[in-house]
């Protein structure tokens, strides 16, 4: 349950990251 919670964690820095690069 805690691994789920760290990959959707994950998930959003990336597209965080993909909006920020953009």
């Amino acid at each position: 349950m805690i691994l789920m919670v760290v990959e959707i964690i994950n998930f959003l820095i990336l597209i965080i990251c993909v909006l920020v690069g953009v």
